[in-house]
């Protein structure tokens, strides 16, 4: 599967999961409304496009980190530590 993150311009890559969720909620719920102009809505729609897209390779990031957590001996849980740049 190809990765879509090149596509993601840089100011939403350096956005948290977190942040990047709010501000695409806030699009979906101006875009929900329906003021402002067409051209607006489409820049809007396509910009939260983008934040979609950078919080599923977030998600992919997170389970990819938790799939790490292998069971140890005795029951206990090893973590190993992924980094991502």
């Amino acid at each position: 599967m190809a990765d879509n993150t090149s596509e993601i311009p840089k100011d939403i890559q350096k956005l948290s999961f977190e942040a990047a969720l709010a501000e695409l909620e806030a699009i979906v719920r101006d875009l929900d409304d329906g003021r402002g102009e067409l051209e607006g809505a489409i820049k809007a729609f396509e910009r939260g496009t983008l934040l979609k897209r950078h919080c599923e390779a977030k998600l992919k990031e997170a389970e990819a980190r938790i799939e790490k957590i292998l069971p140890g001996s005795g029951g206990a849980q090893d973590l190993e530590t992924v980094e991502f740049e």
